[in-house]
């Protein structure tokens, strides 16, 4: 399967032509859309940091195309100073592991400029290709009429196209299904009210949003019949590093015995990570909580904040991942 670019909608590409990275600013969604083009080792630092660029998915091929890139502006060409860059780019985010595997599959074509840009692209479209056979297997979970929950954004947005645990809802959507798609609004960066309700709407697949601790209550009452949520890392017993929030969500399925699925392309899978106690765990700063998303400041000055950013699901608690490469229960995710 080969892709066109579409810059209309992906969230990403490579523009080869002017040799930048474009990517969708997420920063600026929903009110406006804003697509940044970038060429240096600090614009690129700084879209990761900040989350102008999100997903796993979506880091993974944002950081090939901008060591491709990166090696292009280079004259000449300077393998070790390119490694180098990949090491400032890789300490931008610790818990996606989607960054080190782009990095180190970039790194051994490093001999060569073109080289490199022949390897991004085809990281880019491999991610189409592997998000869209995601969606075909998860879409066999889904029957007409279904209710679904979601946390986060794990959809078109973070990831070129398709996303990872909505790819199911879209494929399902094309198949003439109608599913149904409760979203968590995914305190406190509000990734789900901001992206997914977004990118659903955009895609006419009918939407509800909540807060995060109206989830429970929905559960409870049997008006959910899977819930669907992406991967930052896959440690290689099933542990499972999601958006902070995702763990008390698998703790409340298994007591409804609502199945739990995570859906990732298998390049999450981290097999030197024996379980979730060794997956590093981002802090960010305390300012997401206090004032970001208000006009006023609304703590005290001074309070200690807590803020992950993400959560480890115990492998006990996820029903089965669904992969590109089909449908894996934890126990059997290393076999």
């Amino acid at each position: 399967m080969i892709c066109t670019v579409n810059r209309d909608s992906d969230t990403l590409y490579y523009d080869t032509a002017r040799n930048r990275l474009c990517l969708i600013d997420q920063t600026r969604l929903p009110g406006e859309f804003v697509t940044l083009s970038l060429h240096t080792v600090e614009e690129i630092e700084e879209a990761i940091r900040l989350l102008r660029i999100r997903g796993a998915p979506a880091l993974g091929v944002a950081v090939a195309i901008g060591l491709a890139v990166l090696a292009n502006e280079m004259h000449p060409y300077d393998s070790a100073l390119l490694r180098e860059y990949a090491k400032r780019i890789l300490n931008t985010r610790p818990t996606a592991v989607n960054l080190r595997w782009a990095a180190e599959r970039m790194l051994e074509h490093a001999e060569s400029q073109k080289a490199l840009q022949d390897e991004a692209l085809r990281v880019w479209q491999e991610d189409i290709d592997t998000c869209r056979r995601i969606g075909e297997q998860g879409s066999a979970l889904l029957r007409d009429g279904d209710s679904v929950l979601t946390h986060c954004n794990a959809g078109r947005l973070a990831a070129v196209r398709y996303g990872t645990a909505l790819a199911p809802i879209y494929v399902a959507a094309e198949q003439g299904k109608r599913v149904h798609v409760f979203v968590d609004e995914t305190r406190p960066l509000l990734q789900g009210a901001r992206l997914t309700a977004y990118e659903l709407v955009q895609a006419g697949i009918p939407v509800t949003l909540m807060c995060d601790n109206m989830a429970a209550s929905l559960l409870a009452n049997h008006r959910i019949r899977a819930v669907l949520v992406g991967a930052d890392r896959i440690a290689r017993n099933g542990d499972t590093a999601n958006k902070v929030g995702s763990l008390g969500l698998a703790v409340i399925a298994k007591r409804v015995s609502v199945p739990f699925y995570v859906c990732a392309p298998f390049s999450t899978v981290d097999f030197d990570c024996q379980n979730g106690r060794d997956i590093p765990i981002e802090m960010r700063d305390g300012s997401e909580i206090t004032e970001l998303w208000y006009q006023k400041r609304m703590t005290p000055r001074n309070i200690s904040v807590y803020n992950p950013a993400f959560d480890v699901i115990p492998a006990d608690l996820i029903s089965a991942f669904v992969t590109e490469r089909g449908i894996i229960k934890p126990q059997d995710l290393s076999s």
